[in-house]
């Protein structure tokens, strides 16, 4: 048995929260600290200065009769503690290449790109036989390529692959193109109708993609 320290344990407390709050959304402290094995006053604790240093926010939300809770989430400062591929340049290479060919160009370049992205999931994916399957080892991927992605089995029996963090947001939010491209290869890829019902460029937590056997 590998004694090795998972990824988990290598994160301090405070990175800890973060990732939960990436991860999963708005929390409770009491609910923050259920996960992360401490209590709710240990989290709170934890929160403040999170908060102190401008990572987190609190505020407050209506559950029913009785007073407000308090939930915490994400500032801007917080969002940027996760990978963006080097966003800056990547929109100073589009808009050169948009200036230089035109949307020629840049339709070429997400040609070029979707061809590349189709065929190295293909691969992984070719040997493996049910629905499930290719979607975990696809959500497996898109982590490995920075997008904190993970999927779900829901009641219908439909599948919902949903991606925490993407890291070529700002690239994305100059050309949607890039998103347009990978929800036609996911479908391929996956031999299923996929369907994104949240998009990070929509003002979403994530993007989340309902994935279900094509239909007849």
């Amino acid at each position: 048995m590998s004694t090795e320290p998972s990824h988990e344990e290598h994160l301090s407390t405070s990175q800890r929260l973060l990732h939960l709050l990436k991860t999963r959304g708005p929390q409770q402290a009491a609910e923050a600290g259920k996960v992360l094995g401490m209590t709710a006053e240990a989290a709170r604790q934890q929160f403040n200065k999170l908060a102190a240093e401008g990572l987190v926010a609190a505020f407050s939300k209506s559950r029913g009769v009785g007073r407000p809770s308090q939930f915490w989430q994400l500032t801007a400062e917080g969002q940027k503690q996760f990978p963006d591929t080097h966003p800056e340049l990547t929109v100073q290479l589009l808009e050169i290449v948009r200036e230089t060919f035109g949307e020629q160009g840049i339709d070429l370049l997400i040609e070029k790109r979707e061809k590349k992205t189709r065929e190295f999931y293909r691969h992984e994916l070719a040997a493996l036989g049910g629905l499930t399957e290719r979607v975990a080892r696809l959500a497996e991927i898109r982590s490995a390529e920075g997008y904190m992605a993970e999927y779900e089995v829901l009641d219908d029996g439909s599948l919902l692959l949903i991606e925490n963090h993407c890291p070529i947001c700002a690239a994305a939010t100059v050309c949607q193109g890039f998103c347009r491209a990978e929800q036609a290869i996911f479908s391929e890829v996956l031999h299923a109708d996929v369907v994104r019902i949240e998009h990070i460029l929509s003002q979403a937590r994530r993007c989340a993609y309902r994935v279900q056997p094509w239909s007849e």
